[in-house]
């Protein structure tokens, strides 16, 4: 079975000022792409249930979220026979724990092994952070929870664990009383634990997405809800991801770009072109906010609001950038 596959639009009030600023021929907005898995059910990490190739689409992923039921519906019956939020979270955090168990077990089988017949400090290393993982995933603890030294994350990143990944969990409502009140509880439990919750109504937000907007707010008031469920998920998962949006404008289009926090401006230069980043010799940088103050391009250089940046400059979330590079040969 394969996974159903979603390219959504980041929504950005920054770059709906751009464009009235800017009047580009094209906008193109920054993307998120997400992945829908079929649920997972008990036993999973043995296989159950194409477990094993459920599993082998979550490792491909960026990040986890975890959508939780709290709606009855009888066209739609639960797998297990009736509504728990609690169980459900339990049973897909057992099955991705002992999936990664599983994972780093087989490989420290291995590293032992090699380590026998040779001394190679590279492999120590590794052994010694599987070795921290073993040990949390073996008590329930998440590897993303474990406080490894400096460069240990680099060396897990070829076995694409799971429970290393930024985890969001997300509760599927109704607009009955009996959802709310169901959700009311388990957030409190979610909040003990310090883990995020995140509330959205998909059925009737799908069934509002057909009315104008004007329409939408008026309902969404009406049933208590904080605006559209996909606009909260889409901003918590560049938070968990840690992105921010940079811009690049030409004569073709304005686009918005997702990039990882800290990442060097040859890198980001990269994302537009690799001839870019391979070629890259500086970048003119200016801040949304001082091309707004400014009200051009013209103006913010008159002004000394653009920058030439060099290599070791990190994008800033909301810079406006020009690459300048060479051309390959």
């Amino acid at each position: 079975v394969s996974p159903n596959r979603g390219v959504v639009a980041v929504p950005d009030r920054r770059l709906e000022v751009l464009a009235r600023l800017l009047h580009p021929p094209q906008v193109v907005p920054a993307t998120i792409e997400f992945v829908d898995v079929a649920g997972l059910v008990e036993g999973a990490s043995k296989g159950e249930g194409l477990g094993n190739r459920f599993l082998s689409h979550i490792r491909a992923v960026d990040a986890v979220v975890e959508v939780l039921r709290f709606f009855q519906d009888r066209s739609v019956p639960h797998v297990a026979g009736d509504i728990d939020p609690l169980r459900d979270r339990d049973i897909v955090d057992t099955e991705l724990l002992l999936a990664d168990l599983e994972v780093v077990e087989r490989r420290l089988e291995k590293l032992r092994e090699l380590l026998r017949k040779t001394k190679n400090e590279h492999l120590r290393e590794e052994q010694e952070v599987l070795e921290q993982c073993f040990a949390a995933l073996s008590q329930g603890i998440p590897v993303r929870a474990v406080d490894f030294p400096p460069g240990a994350r680099e060396i897990l990143k070829p076995y694409q664990l799971i429970t290393a990944k930024p985890l969001l969990y997300v509760a599927n409502l109704d607009e009955e009383e009996s959802s709310r009140r169901l959700f009311e509880e388990v957030q409190k439990r979610f909040e003990e634990e310090g883990l995020p919750l995140l509330p959205v109504w998909a059925k009737l937000e799908a069934e509002l997405s057909e009315l104008e907007e004007e329409e939408q707010k008026a309902f969404f008031a009406a049933f208590g809800i904080p605006g559209p469920g996909f606009v909260r998920l889409v901003e918590e998962a560049y938070r968990l991801l840690d992105l921010i949006t940079f811009y690049t404008y030409g004569e073709k289009e304005l686009r918005a770009r997702e990039l990882p926090r800290g990442t060097k401006a040859p890198q980001a230069a990269g994302k537009v072109h690799t001839d870019m980043e391979r070629g890259f010799i500086r970048a003119e940088v200016v801040h949304f906010e001082d091309l707004v103050a400014c009200g051009s391009f013209e103006r913010a250089r008159q002004e000394g609001r653009i920058r030439l940046e060099g290599r070791e400059y990190e994008i800033q979330d909301g810079d406006i950038v020009y690459f300048r590079f060479t051309s390959p040969r």
